[in-house]
């Protein structure tokens, strides 16, 4: 029997500085619990108010709904405030707020300057205790709901997961969507609505988590003020049945219009707060967690039967399950679950590797430093714990049972909970020729980091970016290049992001396997990322680590092999997911509308580029563009955490100068006419009608680009007077928002929502009235100092990461502007005016630039 070495217990050890530093806790006289946790590293504070009410405390109204509804009736207005009012303060202040509903909790939070933590708690309580719930707002809520019911019913994983709770739950509450069924839910009157509101949002079912730059005492006579005069009310127990044990296997499936096969296995386990949560986690992590996990690389990486798979536990309250995911071919479906049951039994028989807990532990103590990075993090972390487990001590005696953890505990719970006979299948597969095939399976102030941040540039044209950062024990580093569809050959779209996919594969000195064991051992993360204008890797790992990182990355960089085997691979999950991107109405009407737009410019497809680009992708092109790209004038290397300036720009600087010389433009250029204006429909087999409407925008670089920046939030958000227009005014569209695509050299706006079929028209209608309101100086000065505010407070939000601070670092420098540019963000804001807003529509918006394209069932 083998324990967690030594090296295990010290990485838990890495905790104890936040298991020192305790949250208050207080209960108020109306039996409201209060948690308090300073964090003065940001002028930041995240205030949220947890419900103890969820879709499974709905009594006979079980199926309905009523928690969700009730989340967005919240959000309709109060006595004090109408609809508008809610989050256009909150915006006014610099936050943003929302709120998510699930089985066991319904969450309202506020995000926002730490100066303005009042306003927060006031906007939250009037919401919470005094909802209007007015019965023309309910009637439009509704019929809101009901088109989010429609594109639940859209989505295939959305579906599919549905469905596994469906089947794998009999008895227990589970079993019902969280949204409710739509005939159910369509019968809701504002009378149960309303008579469940104020049986379950009482204080003494409530708890307020108050995280961020505050002070405890400060904090609890604010939360008083604003919360203490509501009574202590009568709350009613709601019986949760327990599931009954699962004595047989079970199997749901459906063949539908879906391009690719999703696969979800489920065995049911006990609640988070059972002794061997820790050993199921470490169980998921193992089988599951990454791409050195023995699941992705037995069953995709040597088998090549998956593109993806992954592992996972949720087990939130008394019940739950643990899960094997994975999407692929459809004809590779059933060898791939064969594969999963012989892995499974190959661990009973042989049980997992010290290494194999080592690497688990460490990404559970990494795991549990990244929810400390922000403040939001922070107090979801305490809500968890005190609603949830019910114990505010949960994560420091989680870990320290996990410090004990046995590779026998480990084998213990994979022979007693994953046993084939309570193993639950669901599987969304393509229909072949129309027919279901044979499936069957055999058995404050903006910044608190002063100073310049300046870039150094060595001789051979490389830039090394660094932001010391002591307050918590991580450490990230991103290499940033140009890159992307206007560095790529015309034929080979998308070769930019698989390259650098590959760049975190094999190499001369380490296998793919290897190279991804190495990092997760220690529980770093080591990944690509690409975008229209650049592509890099990204690497995460503890101080500690720093050399072992800067060795994968030197291999990385300088001596990738894109070995013929892997790039099929890759390639083959590149395909994939342009296949899956078909399924997401949405995401496939953007690819479309792009295409339209842009023509023949390279902008027309996206970083993941085409089928036919991908598919003639071979080892040699890789090798050519990486010999391209990947030179020193192209590559900035920015690295932000706990480090020693002196030691690692040491390190770095060993590294940078090791790249070839070369250089790659800059590729400079204005805004772009559409290829093809006017209007297009494309029949899609949905429920909802998806609408896009696109103009010529401001490259990155133009000196009208801050003005796009301010536009874009004008028109989206859930305060944005558009949205309260077609959404809550009319009820005619569940989402209606402005995106970008943006590039160095074209760039596109655009609008987009999602309708009932029918109502396109009246969707569009408005899109032209609120570009005319704006084009003719109709946005009021208090309209766009609320934008300014939340567009400058959420640059400060975006700041609080290690990863985030790299990033910008390193592609604003990537991209000819100061490395530290968001310290200028304030500025460009606020300089935008009225008169800019409308000669930006003028210059842009005319209806002679429009490209539409509905698609509609």
């Amino acid at each position: 029997m083998m324990r967690t070495d030594r090296s295990a217990r010290t990485d838990t050890r890495l905790l104890n500085t936040f298991w020192a530093d305790e949250p208050v806790r207080q209960v108020l006289p109306n039996g409201l619990t209060l948690l308090v946790k300073p964090d003065h590293r940001h002028a930041l504070v995240s205030v949220q108010v947890w419900v103890k009410t969820g879709s499974i405390h709905e009594g006979s109204f079980l199926g309905a709904g009523l928690s969700h509804f009730l989340e967005h009736m919240l959000f309709q207005g109060t006595g004090r405030r109408p609809a508008s009012a809610i989050a256009t303060e909150v915006q006014a202040h610099g936050g943003s707020i929302n709120a998510y509903t699930t089985f066991d909790r319904t969450v309202y939070y506020i995000d926002l300057p730490a100066e303005h933590v009042a306003v927060a708690l006031d906007v939250l309580a009037d919401m919470v205790f005094h909802s209007s719930l007015a019965p023309e707002a309910v009637a439009k809520e509704r019929d809101v709901i009901l088109r989010e019911i429609d594109m639940v019913q859209d989505e295939p994983d959305q579906r599919l997961a549905e469905a596994l709770f469906a089947t794998t739950f009999r008895e227990h509450p589970y079993r019902h969507p969280i949204i409710g069924y739509r005939d159910v839910f369509a019968a809701v009157t504002r009378d149960d609505l309303a008579a469940y509101y104020h049986a379950r949002y009482v204080p003494n079912n409530m708890v307020v988590v108050v995280a961020g730059d505050v002070m405890p005492d400060m904090a609890r006579d604010l939360v008083a003020a604003s919360f203490g005069s509501s009574p202590r009310a009568r709350l009613a127990p709601v019986i949760v049945p327990d599931e009954p044990r699962q004595l047989a296997p079970r199997v749901w499936e459906r063949f539908e219009a879906v391009e690719i096969s999703r696969v979800g296995l489920a065995w049911q386990i006990p609640g988070l707060a059972h002794a061997d949560t820790p050993a199921l986690d470490a169980l998921a992590l193992i089988l599951g967690g990454g791409d050195s996990s023995v699941l992705w690389q037995r069953v995709r990486e040597q088998a090549g039967l998956v593109h993806t798979i992954d592992a996972s536990c949720w087990n939130p309250g008394t019940s739950g399950l643990f899960l094997v995911s994975f999407n692929c071919d459809a004809a590779k479906r059933a060898k791939a679950e064969l594969v999963v049951e012989r892995e499974l039994a190959r661990l009973v028989r042989t049980g997992i590797t010290p290494a194999q807990l080592r690497k688990a532990v460490r990404q559970m103590v990494v795991g549990e430093i990244n929810t400390r990075k922000t403040v939001s993090g922070q107090a979801s972390r305490l809500g968890m714990a005190e609603v949830v487990v019910g114990d505010l001590q949960f994560s420091r005696n989680y870990f320290e049972r996990l410090a004990q953890l046995t590779t026998k505990d480990v084998r213990r719970v994979l022979r007693h909970y994953l046993v084939p006979e309570h193993r639950t299948c669901v599987a969304s597969n393509p229909r072949a020729n129309g027919a279901a095939p044979d499936r069957r399976i055999p058995a404050k102030s903006q910044a608190k980091d002063p100073g310049l941040l300046e870039p150094l540039v060595l001789p051979n044209g490389a830039r090394l970016i660094l932001q010391p950062e002591r307050s918590l024990p991580n450490l990230h580093l991103r290499l940033c290049c140009l890159g992307g569809p206007c560095h790529e050959p015309q034929d080979r779209r998308g070769a930019t992001a698989l390259m650098a996919t590959l760049l975190t594969k094999d190499t001369k000195d380490y296998s793919a396997a290897e190279v991804a064991g190495r990092i997760e051992e220690v529980g770093g993360v080591f990944h690509s990322f690409a975008g229209n204008n650049s592509f890099g890797l990204a690497l995460e790992v503890l101080p500690t680590d720093i050399d072992r990182a800067f060795e994968v990355l030197e291999a990385a960089l300088l001596r990738p092999t894109f070995r013929p085997a892997t790039v099929a691979l890759e390639r083959a999950a590149q395909l994939a997911a342009l296949q899956e991107e078909k399924d997401d109405v949405v995401a496939y009407g953007r690819r479309l509308l792009r295409q339209r737009f842009f023509g023949a410019h390279p902008l027309a497809v996206a970083h993941t580029g085409n089928e036919a680009g991908i598919a003639a992708v071979v080892p040699g092109d890789l090798v050519a563009l990486h010999r391209r790209l990947l030179v020193a004038s192209n590559t900035v290397l920015s690295v932000a955490g706990d480090f020693s300036p002196r030691d690692l720009a040491a390190k770095s600087k060993a590294l940078l100068r090791r790249l070839r010389d070369g250089s790659v433009d800059r590729l400079d250029g204005g805004s772009v006419a559409s290829a093809q204006p006017g209007d297009g429909v494309e029949k899609q087999p949905r429920q909802q009608a998806v609408l896009f409407e696109a103009y010529p925008a401001p490259v990155l670089r133009a000196p009208d680009f801050y003005v796009g920046e301010v536009l874009d939030e004008i028109f989206s958000g859930v305060a944005a007077r558009l949205f309260l227009r077609v959404r809550d005014e009319l009820g005619l569209a569940y989402f209606v928002r402005s995106s970008r695509v943006i590039g160095l050299n074209a760039a596109m706006f655009y609008l987009y929502a999602g309708t009932a079929p029918g109502s396109e028209a009246a969707v569009y209608a408005e899109f032209e009235a609120e570009i005319k309101r704006i084009g003719q100086g109709g946005v009021s000065a208090d309209e766009l100092g609320r934008c300014q505010t939340r567009l400058k407070a959420g640059r400060r939000m975006s700041l609080q990461t290690n990863a985030s601070k790299a990033m910008q670092a390193g592609l604003n420098a990537l991209y000819g502007l100061p490395a530290d540019d968001w310290r200028r963000y304030d500025a460009h804001v606020d300089a935008v005016t009225v008169d800019d807003l409308a000669a930006f529509t003028a210059r842009y918006f005319a209806p002679g630039h429009r490209t539409r394209l509905t698609l509609r069932p």
